[in-house]
């Protein structure tokens, strides 16, 4: 009489953490306990791991969130956007440097080769007891982005759709790592034969029950560390076939901790601390920010990216500041603090009429009191529009889309259909915030330095400060 035994293979999955340290050190202890219980574990991050808004990230360009991972014991990860986009290739390459476990990513190229950076694989075979798992990752295809960093970004869903014929072969498991968001992954389940599981993230949803299309089973476990995902699958030691026991997360319990990650941190904040603690200037005077009305941090931040992008005028929201800036000495920390986006500034072509519009909005309080989630934005709400190399007359009490009386460009009066080159953020030209600025042409994303890096330039520019002081706005 023979006795069946069935062979389990169980996924933890992370995606989307954002550098919410305060959640690594109960991820790893849960991940620990799960790993007590009998069978096979795999555990994988889906990217988005690193943001540079934390101290931890910015101050050890990443080398935190590789200790955590190392620390925690995962097999993979891939990356996201914000490790992909908001560090340079060779800032990437120093902190991975120190990663024990692969990165697996099959559509992101160096332009120079063709080939995958030395640290990243395009595809990975691991061994775990009886099965044979065969991992590919994808990212956001952020192409004229990537591309400025020497990247190229492949199509995901043709690029995994050959990968996954040449590897289905070879394995018995097929797992996507897919920092691609939902739809995609529908598409994925719904387009590509052979794949077995797709874990997801980017969009930041939640699958808290099985999601099956076809044969594949989706996963994915929300941002901020706020869940752990895990799949379970099955097989018997006979029949080949692959089932599946359970699929959903669990919410992340902060009362379980993992002392090694939590010392980790620890460290790694203190060495963050002491190394955004260098002086990037020394101020005379208070620099005050409003998101209602004009204000000279604000005024100095349109200052720094009309200077660095040489462009004719410039626009930024009053919002990607998130407080004064004090007089007296000025640390890389607190640039960081006081604007921590990793935005990027940027050039388009906007006509009078499309500059005029996004100005009249920035006078409603529906627009500069508007809360903005995503696209790098790390503040809470839009703000007000402050510019340089322009004037503008206004009547506060006049209707709606009627206050502005008259607009000058470099001393001149705005022209309704002239092309003026705008230096704005990036962040508007995917369509949030200021509709009209998404409008513009012939864009131009200057990549890699952050907006903080540009208000350190120019805070160090002769005349700058008193430059913020000068009105813009002009009410009649």
């Amino acid at each position: 009489m023979s006795t069946k035994k069935t062979q389990t293979l169980t996924i933890l999955h992370t995606n989307d953490i954002h550098s919410h340290f305060g959640s690594m050190s109960s991820i790893a202890a849960m991940i620990g306990h799960e790993k007590e219980e009998a069978g096979e574990f795999l555990v994988v991050d889906i990217g988005d791991h690193m943001d540079r808004m934390a101290v931890e990230t910015e101050g050890t360009l990443g080398t935190a969130n590789v200790d955590v991972l190392n620390l925690t014991g995962y097999d993979a990860i891939t990356i996201g956007n914000n490790e992909g986009l908001t560090f340079t290739p060779e800032q990437l390459a120093q902190s991975y440097s120190g990663l024990l476990c692969p990165v697996v990513c099959g559509n992101v190229v160096e332009q120079a080769t063709g080939q995958p950076p030395v640290w990243m694989k395009s595809s990975l075979i691991l061994e775990k007891g009886p099965f044979r798992i065969g991992l590919l990752g994808a990212t956001a295809p952020f192409t004229a982005f990537y591309e400025l960093l020497g990247w190229d970004v492949l199509e995901p869903v043709e690029t995994l759709r050959e990968q996954v014929e040449a590897l289905r072969p070879q394995v018995d498991v097929v797992v996507i790592l897919s920092h691609l968001g939902l739809s995609t992954d529908r598409r994925l389940a719904e387009q590509i034969q052979g794949i077995d599981v797709i874990l997801g993230g980017h969009t930041h949803h939640v699958l808290e029950e099985p999601v099956v299309i076809g044969q594949t089973v989706l996963g994915a476990a929300g941002k901020f560390g706020q869940w752990l995902g895990k799949v379970v699958l099955e097989r018997g030691d006979e029949a080949n076939e692959l089932t599946l026991v359970s699929s959903g997360c669990v919410p992340v319990q902060n009362m379980m901790l993992e002392e090694s990650v939590s010392l980790a941190i620890d460290t790694h904040r203190t060495e963050a601390e002491r190394a955004l603690g260098q002086t990037a200037v020394i101020t005379d005077r208070t620099l005050t920010i409003d998101y209602d009305h004009e204000s000279p941090f604000a005024s100095l931040l349109a200052q720094a990216v009309r200077q660095f992008t040489g462009a004719q005028l410039s626009l930024v929201n009053a919002g990607q500041l998130l407080a004064d800036l004090p007089q007296g000495n000025i640390t890389k920390g607190m640039l960081h603090s006081l604007c921590p986006s990793p935005i990027n500034a940027c050039t388009i072509c906007l006509n009078g009429i499309q500059i005029r519009q996004a100005l009249e909005q920035s006078l409603l309080s529906e627009f500069s009191r508007k809360s903005i989630i995503g696209f790098g934005f790390r503040g809470d709400i839009l703000g007000t529009l402050c510019m340089d190399g322009m004037d503008v007359e206004y009547d506060p009490h006049s209707p709606p889309y009627e206050k502005i009386r008259a607009i000058y460009i470099e001393g001149e009066p705005i022209r309704d259909e002239h092309e003026y080159v705008v230096g704005t953020l990036d962040m508007f030209t995917f369509n949030v915030g200021y509709p009209s600025l998404a409008l513009g042409t012939d864009t131009s994303y200057r990549l890699p330095e952050f907006i903080r890096d540009l208000l350190e330039t120019e805070l160090k520019r002769p005349g700058a400060l008193d430059d913020s002081l000068r009105s813009r706005w002009h009410e009649i």
